[in-house]
């Protein structure tokens, strides 16, 4: 079940909500939220939702061990298990036909491949389990004695498929204690409602284009075919995901939770450096705050840290020899603007950033899309080379017909929301200015769903691109 359907959005949502509300007792909201959350995650996976519970169960009972042994040498060593344990479960998932496809080809052997099923959502569940061990070890969260409570959190729909990864530390007293102002939940109804805009309207529509033009054979793709494509791919994947943590981050105000953000226009971005600042917020600072200043950061072998830390990037995004190249790539941008392009960029216009930003993502973005090597090949033969000529008569066709949705995208990718929200703001300082602010919430939301439902009942294109992840 994605937030995106139809079947969430008229039946679940609305089930929960009321189920919810009925109740007063935050105990009771938990135990409600909980089981919604696991009939959530089974309606898709009903297989591995068990999965999912032990590793909750696995870092629950490691948690209270660590505190158990606080000071003591068999804390760090509960800490290590539970990482280990935890980590298994996604290596023998995610990556166990990967090495064993790779070990084979390279040693002429032949071990099996076990070739399972990826369960929705473990690289994020996964990531928040550890995070609360972790955490629980340094000290910095309080050990959960309840594990139902834990489970709630490992568990939580708004964020269990896909993020934002939400720290314990970010619910840990929301949790036990909140309160639901219809303020609040107004703002969760709007910032869902534009999230699902944003999936349902823009990330379809853009994803179709990219179909069209770069998911097939690429034989004859012509160099215009090739760089629409990769532009519609950059707009669908932000607007995709972007969509989604917005209806994440919603749906965590409608339940009285306040979840992190996790994108800050990154096309906006002046930097690559800066990017990543703005792009997946949270998986970054997972990343830099649990693998890249353990292993000294910048004080020792930063350049060795951040080689890890952008390989494992890459293959957390998949198994596969792509995403390591994807990772490399930024990794050499990153390597390069921290020693010489970034004071450059300094001294030079925004603008410059900005078109050197957007360029070097673009191209990264070719990378994360195909993960078959000689495709890559294909695309930056016809981008560069055109082999194919500028543009095929089917392609012009077909761009001319989502011209407008790039150009629609290409607007509402730069930070326009902020100032209009300014702008309400200042005006809702009124009696009047606040009545026509919430007059035209309420129109925003009605149109929001009824275009995204409309959209969604005619047409079969709906996919969720980390889902994979």
């Amino acid at each position: 079940m994605v937030f995106s359907s139809l079947t969430f959005l008229y039946l679940f949502l609305p089930l929960c909500f009321i189920c919810y509300y009925i109740v007063q007792k935050t105990s009771s909201r938990n135990v409600i939220l909980l089981v919604f959350s696991l009939v959530f995650y089974a309606w898709g996976e009903p297989k591995y939702i068990f999965l999912m519970i032990s590793t909750a169960f696995v870092d629950y009972v490691f948690g209270l061990l660590i505190e158990r042994f606080r000071g003591r040498w068999q804390s760090k060593l509960f800490l290590t298990l539970a990482a280990v344990i935890t980590l298994s479960s996604l290596a023998l998932f995610k990556y166990s036909s990967f090495f064993s496809e790779n070990v084979n080809s390279l040693f002429s052997l032949n071990l099996p491949n076990l070739k399972l099923a990826l369960p929705i959502g473990i690289s994020f569940y996964t990531f928040q389990a550890l995070t609360y061990v972790i955490d629980v070890y340094r000290g910095s969260v309080k050990v959960q004695p309840s594990f139902y409570k834990l489970l709630l959190y490992v568990s939580m729909f708004p964020q269990l498929i896909a993020g934002p990864i939400v720290r314990y530390s970010d619910v840990e007293e929301q949790i036990e204690e909140r309160t639901v102002t219809l303020k609040n939940i107004s703002a969760g109804v709007m910032r869902f409602s534009a999230g699902l805009l944003k999936k349902a309207i823009i990330a379809n529509f853009a994803g179709q284009l990219t179909e069209k033009l770069i998911g097939g054979d690429l034989t004859g793709l012509s160099s215009a075919g090739a760089w629409i494509g990769i532009i519609s791919y950059t707009l669908q994947i932000y607007f995709d995901f972007s969509g989604y943590s917005d209806m994440a981050i919603g749906l965590g105000h409608m339940f009285g939770f306040s979840f992190p953000e996790n994108f800050n226009y990154p096309y906006y971005a002046v930097s690559v450096s800066d990017f990543w600042r703005r792009w997946h917020i949270t998986l970054s600072s997972f990343f830099r705050d649990y693998l890249y200043i353990p292993l000294g950061g910048n004080r020792k072998n930063w350049a060795l840290n951040m080689l890890i830390v952008w390989l494992l990037t890459g293959l957390w995004h998949g198994a596969s020899w792509n995403f390591v190249l994807w990772g490399l790539y930024y990794f050499v941008f990153l390597m390069l603007e921290k020693m010489y392009i970034g004071k450059i960029l300094e001294k030079l216009p925004r603008a410059v950033g900005h078109i050197y930003s957007l360029i070097v993502v673009i191209i990264g973005w070719v990378f994360f899309y195909f993960d078959d090597l000689s495709k890559i090949k294909y695309f930056f033969k016809a981008a560069f080379g055109a082999a194919n000529g500028f543009v095929t008569l089917t392609e012009k066709t077909v761009i001319v017909n989502y011209a407008v949705l790039l150009i629609i995208g290409a607007v509402c990718a730069m930070p326009l929301l902020p100032r209009i929200k300014n702008f309400a703001c200042s005006l809702s300082k009124t009696r009047s200015g606040k009545v026509t602010v919430d007059v035209l919430s309420v129109l925003f939301v009605i149109f929001s769903l009824a275009i995204s439902t409309a959209s969604l009942v005619g047409n079969s294109y709906n996919p969720f691109l980390y889902f994979r992840f």
